[in-house]
């Protein structure tokens, strides 16, 4: 069995797909590691009670950002792989969030005042996943324009809009579980 360790990143770079390599500060590689711990904080989430709240959604999202990683990870995707020859995450990823953030706003009240996040566990997850993927989609702005990328395309709506569901899902949870709002 191969060791998981290979120190190939030890003098402070790493590979990409396609074989480049790059400084670990590099822009590329922040944005497709914001990317990741987005990806672990929809994890912990998943991992809290109730199991079965919004599992096949998140896990799709999971999903989803594995391959807008793989994206972020190619200097050119055109030239890397066949598979990244066309974008893995597309308009029509957007709007499936679209659509299933407009089936869960349906199940709490309208908002009208800021909320602070919180409430119980999974929403709290849920808010935090929420933070960590605004900061993910500004990783990914700043790549964009530091570099030519098609993140923009598809990737940055994506992000905006799972910002939203992870924030719509946080409310869902409290307002499932019962537990009011806390306004600002």
């Amino acid at each position: 069995m191969a060791k998981i360790y290979t120190k190939t990143g030890d003098a402070g770079e790493t590979g990409l797909l396609g074989g480049s390599r790059v400084p670990k500060d590099h822009l590329r590689v922040d944005a497709y590691g914001q990317v990741d711990e987005l990806n672990a904080a929809i994890g912990l989430a998943l991992a809290l009670e109730p199991g079965t709240f919004a599992r096949e959604l998140l896990e799709q999202v999971q999903r989803e950002l594995f391959n807008i990683g793989a994206e972020l990870a190619s200097i050119d995707p055109t030239r890397t792989s066949k598979a990244l020859r066309e974008p893995l995450i597309g308009l029509q990823h957007v709007a499936a969030l679209e659509a299933a953030i407009d089936r869960h706003e349906t199940q709490v009240p309208p908002l009208i005042q800021f909320i602070l996040p919180g409430g119980v566990p999974k929403a709290a997850a849920l808010h935090l996943a929420r933070t960590v993927c605004r900061r993910a989609e500004r990783a990914v702005v700043r790549l964009e324009r530091e570099h030519d990328t098609r993140a923009t395309s598809s990737v940055v709506p994506y992000l905006n809009r799972l910002s939203d569901l992870l924030f719509v899902l946080a409310r869902v949870a409290n307002h499932a579980a019962g537990t009011p709002e806390i306004t600002w």
